[in-house]
């Protein structure tokens, strides 16, 4: 009993820790003015305006309470049909509804869910040595609330090293958030703790992601929508931390900030963080792992790099350019599932019929493609032989005896850091440590070279050799 009515469950699991929209959400309107008039919310307004006074001019700041946007330019003034006035709505978080200064914001501060702290740990891997040094470093800088860096080459095990520390902050009553930049990223992850944390109320929260009831001990989630999450967690993992859009969106890293409690540790988990992240960690005194060896104890897969001169122009004219077509019928021939990745989904859709006519069951995904998991799937079940794919894939696909090829890979979008993950979807498997991965290109760029030498700068570090 709480101020004269009975907390409804649903209604305080789903608010415990969001922010949310005052005339839209998923209960009846009336449940939720009933509880606001009680006082279970605190209500602000979603665009905050505040006059400042520079000299004899009046100086107008905006801020949008949802995703923290404070950028002039990111602010749109309109006539709202809602308060028939002037209104100003924040750009930045439009595609997640819009957040108008007239538009309430709703925060649960009625009572709070206490973690029923029975988890089970399901996992019966082993660590390398690298790997239980890394979870024990991880698992002591929870215990210190000091935030931690897990710097680690891709496949090497880095999402079981976040298993004995997720454990360690659920049994402590924590609430834990493992937030990604990528949708793909969360649907890779979401099975694979399921399956390890059985006890464990666990949500997938994304772009389109489906209703999911109680309360969430462990939240796996876009960035994004950390927006709509503020003091919530007591631990945020960030996975990916390099990853676009979240390096290059000042709000996206505010968000994170928002959605954790005050003084709650952030853990980054990547293959290849930023100078950036390398400073902050070194500034703030972050606890740091470094792993430079894959789980199963093989290098990393150099790439290679192969000339693909002018290949817009075949592509233009009907057909596939020579190299990449051989390159293409030699893993249909050894049954060898490959990813092909392309640097525009102009190119892609130009590209996808002629590879349809060598095999048609040949694939292409690209962001906005509504059936991109589905398709992922398949080629993971071997029931497709292979997919044509943007950067969306860069990460967070794991295909066995996958091989990769790259297609205009000068082209700006193929970062060193791009082309490192892309490179990683290589020899991922134990028993498929080696595979190909090629650089189709139409002339070298730098981002190519650092890619190769940082390779074989971190297999150098794992073997004390150079694997070429």
């Amino acid at each position: 009993m709480y101020k004269g009515i009975i907390v409804e469950p649903q209604i305080r699991d789903f608010f415990i820790g969001r922010i949310w929209t005052r005339n839209h959400t998923r209960f009846p309107e009336g449940k939720i003015e009933k509880y606001i008039e009680k006082g279970y919310f605190d209500t602000i307004k979603a665009i905050s305006i505040q006059s400042n006074s520079v000299g004899p001019f009046t100086k107008k700041q905006y801020k949008c309470n949802r995703c923290h946007n404070s950028n002039k330019q990111k602010f749109i003034e309109f006539f709202c049909a809602k308060c028939e006035n002037k209104c100003f709505y924040c750009r930045h978080c439009i595609n997640m509804g819009r957040m108008s200064s007239c538009t309430d914001l709703i925060l649960w501060k009625g009572s709070f869910v206490k973690s029923k702290g029975n988890h089970v740990l399901d996992w019966e891997g082993k660590f390398t040595d690298s790997q239980q040094k890394a979870s024990n470093e991880l698992i002591e800088s929870l215990g210190q609330n000091r935030n931690h860096l897990i710097h680690a080459v891709t496949g090497a095990g880095k999402t079981e090293i976040l298993f004995p520390a997720v454990y360690f902050a659920l049994n402590r009553g924590d609430r834990v958030c493992i937030a990604t930049p990528r949708t793909d990223v969360v649907l890779e992850l979401l099975p694979r703790f399921q399956k390890v944390f059985p006890k464990t109320t666990i949500h997938a929260l994304y772009g389109g992601s489906p209703h999911q009831s109680g309360y969430a001990e462990l939240i796996i989630t876009t960035t994004h929508q950390l927006y709509r999450f503020e003091n919530a967690f007591d631990v945020v993992i960030v996975d990916e931390a390099d990853a676009f859009p979240y390096t290059f969106d000042e709000s996206l890293q505010k968000a994170v900030i928002k959605a954790r409690k005050y003084k709650a540790p952030t853990v980054f988990v990547t293959a290849t963080p930023s100078t950036k992240i390398l400073a902050q960690t070194k500034k703030e005194g972050w606890g740091v792992s470094f792993i430079p060896r894959r789980f199963h104890g093989q290098p990393l897969p150099v790439p290679r790099f192969a000339s693909l001169w002018s290949y817009n122009k075949p592509f233009e004219k009907g057909a596939i350019p020579p190299k990449l077509l051989h390159w293409t019928k030699q893993r249909l021939q050894y049954k060898e599932p490959f990813l092909i990745f392309f640097p525009t989904i102009q190119l892609m859709k130009t590209a996808t019929p002629l590879f349809k006519k060598i095999h048609p069951n040949i694939l292409s995904v690209y962001a906005d493609d509504t059936d991109r998991k589905e398709k992922v799937m398949k080629l993971r079940n071997e029931e497709i032989p292979g997919l044509l794919t943007t950067t969306i894939l860069e990460r967070g696909v794991t295909i066995k005896n996958v091989q990769v090829a790259v297609v205009g890979t000068e082209s700006k979008i193929f970062t060193a850091s791009a082309l490192i993950q892309i490179s990683g979807r290589v020899g991922r498997n134990v028993d498929f440590a080696n595979g190909d991965i090629v650089y189709f290109h139409h002339g070298i760029t730098t981002a190519m070279d650092e890619a190769k030498n940082e390779i074989l700068r971190l297999n150098k570090m794992g073997f004390g050799r150079g694997v070429d």
